[in-house]
Formats: C-alpha cells, sequence, structure tokens
C-alpha cells in the first residue's frame, strides 16, 4: 500500500533529480508566462520546509484539518504533500456552515486575517520574498518571507493510521489508505493536468508518482494550438 510521504520518498530513491512537477502560468495578471520545473528533491525541500512549519510553529498532526484555499498550483502541490507528512488531513471544495478547519492557506489576505484559527497567506508568484503590501502587525504567517526559515529535513511526530481521513473535499473523506489510486497507467507516464479541481490534481498527481512519473500543470486555459505545442514540447503523455 503507498501513501503520499512514501511516494515522495520513493521519488528521491529512484531519481531526485528528474523533474516531477513542470508549472505553467498561462492566466492574466504579472505571473502570466511564468515555467517552474521542481525535480524530486527541490520537491521534497519545498514539502519539508512547509511541514516543519505546520508541525513546529501550527501544531499540526493527525486529527487537525488544514484547508487549502489555493487553485492548481505548485505551491497547492507542496502545501498538499507537507499536510499529508504531519498526518492531517487536506480539506479542498466549499466549507460547509459548521465545518471549522485548523489551519487556513490562502491566497486572500482577508480570508488569512479574518480566520479564526492559524492561517499561511501565499504569494504565488515564484520569486516573491514577502506578500505584497505586507503589514508588520499581520497575524497570519507570511509564506514567502518565513517558509525559508524552517529546516530542509523532516520528521513526523506522529503517523496517521490507514483510516485516517488525508483528503475532505465537500464533505467526503479519502483515507490514507487509499489516496494513492491506481489508474493503470503506463509507468513513467507524463500527464498534463488542466483543471480547476485542486482535490483531482493533487489525485492524479499522486497516481503520476507512484509509477514513477511526471506532472505538467497548465493554469488557465489554452486553445488547441497551445495545447498542441506544450503537449510536443514538454513530452506528454497523457492529458487529464
Amino acid at each position: 500500500m503507498s501513501t503520499p510521504s512514501s511516494v515522495l520518498a520513493t521519488l528521491l530513491r529512484t531519481d531526485p533529480a528528474r523533474p516531477r512537477i513542470t508549472f505553467y502560468e498561462d492566466t492574466d495578471g504579472p505571473t502570466r508566462g511564468e515555467r517552474i520545473e521542481l525535480s524530486g528533491k527541490v520537491l521534497a525541500n519545498w514539502v519539508n520546509k512547509a511541514a516543519n512549519a505546520l508541525q513546529e510553529e501550527l501544531d499540526v498532526s493527525p486529527g487537525s484539518t488544514v484547508r487549502l484555499d489555493l487553485p492548481p498550483h505548485w505551491r497547492s502541490v507542496y502545501w498538499a504533500l507537507a499536510t499529508w507528512s504531519v498526518g492531517a488531513t487536506v480539506v479542498t471544495g466549499t466549507p460547509s456552515s459548521d465545518e471549522q478547519d485548523d489551519v487556513l492557506v490562502t491566497t486572500d489576505p482577508a480570508a488569512a486575517e479574518g480566520f479564526p484559527g492559524e492561517a499561511v497567506l501565499v504569494t504565488l508568484a515564484a520569486l516573491a520574498r514577502r506578500a505584497p503590501d505586507a503589514d508588520p502587525a499581520r497575524t497570519a504567517m507570511d509564506e514567502a518571507a518565513e517558509l525559508s526559515s524552517y529546516g530542509d529535513q523532516f520528521a513526523a511526530w506522529e503517523e496517521p493510521d490507514d483510516a485516517d481521513p488525508a483528503l475532505r473535499t465537500d464533505g467526503e473523506d479519502t483515507a490514507y489508505g487509499e489516496v494513492v489510486t491506481d489508474r493503470g497507467w503506463d509507468r513513467g507516464v507524463r500527464v498534463h493536468l488542466e483543471g480547476t479541481d485542486l482535490a483531482e490534481v493533487l489525485s492524479a498527481a499522486l497516481a503520476a508518482w507512484a509509477v514513477d512519473g511526471s506532472v505538467v500543470i497548465s493554469r488557465g486555459g489554452l486553445d488547441e494550438a497551445a495545447r498542441v505545442h506544450r503537449v510536443d514540447t514538454e513530452g506528454i503523455t497523457l492529458q487529464q
């Protein structure tokens, strides 16, 4: 049985320098045109820093819930993997009126400041060093300014049980023992992900890595000519 942590560990053992995430920003805005590529080793470094922040600073552990109010993005992926590294539950989708998560990871400054629990404010731009117009009195963690201070190595204080919820989407839970699925994909598959459903993007990434594959995440719409060009230049073998 595979878990998110075991999948990431396998990537580091087999070929740590190989690209595992390639991200394209195709939405309008100041980051349009960004292309980010993360090897297994670089991905693990981001995951470890975020996991240390969750465990040491925000007191996240098995039984905690971390809502990812983020688009499908390379930063969303490492925050999900970090949450799974500490054994907590990644929450996506529309929150219910009676649902109260322990931590919110968001790009929305107002949501971060108004959240009653712990919050992390994420700036999506690759070279960001602080949140725009950062307020020194802000209570939320400014990821761009603070995450680099956390350690590159991570050891979980507690491990989740296989039956514990790893992913909760619109109130539906997927257990740790079931979150890494076998989709029948060829070994080494390179999957193109264009959807807006973060839970599906995370699930597809885990499935690709479980068969020693990689993912290309395109955020924003592509016309057919651009899609064909990207498939060709990135060596994509499967489109989702």
